[in-house]
């Protein structure tokens, strides 16, 4: 059975996967590991981009204060060649989750005020718009 931690991850992918679906953009998976999780092709532009996906976290410690640690394994920040975007899924236990994409800033962690975050973050719907889709 897969450990919590690896199961909490791969469903955060799946979901980054399904808003960036949602949302026009086009999502290839890599047959070999690569430093990012999606390479995608923004509707808008047409460009590709490589989107590392972390899983939000809300510290309560830090007034409940949502919190994306961007880290590699080893400890270093993502650099523009690892990650073009950082997508961060917000899964509360029993709820449907929240999708929010933002410029790899070099940073190793992103916060932001709940309240603000969909102000700050871009929030990508899960839910499927084909009007949205036609036009692209």
């Amino acid at each position: 059975m897969a450990h919590v931690t690896e199961t909490t991850g791969k469903y955060s992918e799946l979901v980054a996967r399904l808003a960036l679906l949602a949302n026009g953009w086009t999502v290839h998976k890599a047959e070999t590991d690569e430093a990012y999780d999606i390479l995608a092709r923004d509707p808008l532009t047409g460009d590709y981009a490589k989107i590392q996906v972390k899983t939000v976290r809300q510290r309560m410690d830090r007034g409940g204060d949502l919190v994306v640690y961007a880290k590699k394994g080893n400890g270093t920040n993502y650099d523009l060649a690892d990650a073009d975007y950082i997508v961060g899924v917000w899964a509360v236990d029993g709820e449907v989750p929240r999708v929010f994409m933002f410029e790899n800033r070099l940073c190793g962690e992103y916060w932001c005020a709940e309240a603000r975050a969909s102000e700050r973050w871009i929030e990508l719907s899960i839910a499927i718009n084909r009007e949205l889709l036609a036009a692209a």
